[in-house]
C-alpha cells in the first residue's frame, strides 16, 4: 500500500550518482548535495501531465527539479553531467560511476524532455479549445497567430550558470501560468511525503545491498564446502601415513608416532571448529534472506502508521481550530467583563468622591 502521491506520481527511471549544485555566490563552484552516492529517479504525474526528477538525501529532497522543453542536459566530461533550472534558480549536476549510466541518463533527459514539449503544446490545444473568449474574430487573431508564429519577437532572458534562454512574448506568458501551477503543486506538498520517499529508497537500499549479501554468501558456500572437503581429503590422507609409519618403526617410535597422531587430532579439532562456524554463519545469512520479508512488513507497516498519524493529525487540527474558537469567545467575554468591571469601578469613585464631600460638608457644619 503506498500514499496517494505514490499512486499518482510513478517513477519511469532510476539511476544513483553524486548529487551537485552551483555555488550561488560564485556561480562556478561545485557544492556537494549528498555526502555519497544517491537515487536520482525521473517520475511522471499523469493528472497534471508533469515530469520531474527528484533525488531525496537522509529526510529531505536535494533535488526537485520540473523538466521543460528550454532545459538542455550537457555531458561537460565523462562521468559528469549537468542542467539548469531556473524555477529552482540553481545549476544541478550529476557524478556517475560509469560512461555508460551518464549515456542512459542523458538519454533519458531527451526522451522526458520531448514529452513535457508534447505536453504543454497538448495542453495549449485544449486550453484554446476550451476558452470560448479566443473563438471571437477567429479570422484575424488566426493572421496574427499566424504571423506571431513565422517572426516571433525574441526576448534574452539570462538563466543561472551559463546558459542563455531565449522565449516568444507568447513563451513568457505560457511561463508566467506554468510557474503558478508549479507554486500551488508544491504548495500542496508536505514533508511528510518528502518523510516516506526517504523511507522508501532507504528501504529499497536496505534490500538491494541484503539480497546482494545473500548472494555472497550463497557463492561462499561453494567454496567453504570445497575446502571442508580438501581438509578431509587431507586429514584421511594423514592418517594414512601415521598408520604406515607406526606400521614401519614398530613399538620403539610408537611415543613418537603417538605425539603425531595427538598433533593431527587437534588439526582436525580445529578443522571442525572452523566447519561450525562456517556453518553458523551460513545459517545466519539464511535467516537475513527472511529478515528481507520482514523489513516489507514493518515498510508497510510504517506506512499504515504514518497514515493513521496522518489522520490522527487531521483529528488534532480540528480540535485546535475549535479551542481557538472557544478561546477567542472567551477572551471577548474576558474583555467585556473588563469594561464593566472598569466602569462599576469609575461610578464607585464617583461615589466615593461624593460621600467624601458630604462628609466635608457635615465637618464643616459641625464647626460652625
Amino acid at each position: 500500500m503506498y500514499p496517494l502521491h505514490r499512486e499518482r506520481e510513478q517513477p519511469i527511471f532510476s539511476a544513483r550518482a553524486h548529487v551537485f549544485q552551483i555555488d550561488p555566490a560564485t556561480k562556478r563552484n561545485w557544492l556537494p548535495a549528498s555526502k555519497h552516492a544517491v537515487t536520482v529517479s525521473f517520475f511522471y504525474d499523469a493528472s497534471r501531465n508533469v515530469y520531474r526528477i527528484i533525488s531525496v538525501g537522509g529526510t529531505k529532497a536535494i533535488i526537485n527539479s520540473t523538466i521543460t522543453p528550454n532545459m538542455t542536459f550537457t555531458k561537460t566530461s565523462q562521468k559528469f553531467g549537468q542542467w539548469a533550472d531556473s524555477r529552482a534558480n540553481t545549476v544541478y549536476g550529476l557524478g556517475f560511476s560509469t560512461e555508460q549510466q551518464l549515456q542512459q541518463f542523458a538519454e533519458q533527459f531527451t526522451e522526458v524532455k520531448e514529452a513535457a514539449r508534447l505536453a504543454r503544446e497538448k495542453s495549449q490545444e485544449r486550453y484554446e479549445l476550451a476558452n470560448p473568449a479566443l473563438n471571437i474574430a477567429a479570422p484575424q487573431l488566426s493572421q496574427e497567430l499566424s504571423d506571431d508564429r513565422h517572426s516571433p519577437p525574441l526576448l534574452k532572458v539570462n538563466g543561472p550558470g551559463e546558459e542563455k534562454l531565449f522565449r516568444s512574448k507568447s513563451a513568457e506568458v505560457e511561463l508566467t501560468v506554468e510557474k503558478e501551477r508549479v507554486k500551488k503543486m508544491l504548495s500542496e506538498g508536505s514533508m511528510c511525503e518528502i518523510n516516506l520517499e526517504a523511507e522508501l529508497f532507504t528501504l529499497q537500499d536496505s534490500n538491494a545491498k541484503l539480497v546482494a549479501a545473500l548472494q555472497e554468501a550463497n557463492g561462499s558456500v561453494g567454496q567453504w564446502k570445497q575446502q571442508l572437503a580438501e581438509y578431509q581429503e587431507e586429514t584421511d590422507r594423514l592418517r594414512e601415513q601415521v598408520s604406515e609409519l607406526e606400521a614401519q618403526l614398530g613399538h620403539p617410535a610408537a611415543a613418537a608416532a603417538h605425539t603425531d597422531k595427538e598433533e593431527l587430532s587437534r588439526s582436525l579439532e580445529e578443522l571442525e571448529a572452523l566447519l561450525s562456524a562456517k556453518d553458523q554463519e551460513i545459517h545466519s545469512l539464511r535467516s537475513k534472506k527472511t529478515d528481507v520479508g520482514e523489513l516489507e512488513r514493518e515498510r508497510e507497516e510504517a506506512i499504515q502508521r504514518l497514515q493513521e498519524l496522518e489522520r490522527r493529525n487531521t483529528e488534532l487540527e480540528g480540535q485546535i481550530k475549535s479551542t481557538e474558537k472557544t478561546l477567542s469567545s472567551s477572551r471577548e467575554e474576558q474583555e467585556k467583563a473588563e469594561v464593566e468591571v472598569r466602569h462599576f469601578l469609575e461610578a464607585l469613585d464617583v461615589k466615593i468622591c461624593d460621600l467624601n464631600d458630604l462628609r466635608q460638608s457635615l465637618a464643616n457644619l459641625v464647626d460652625k
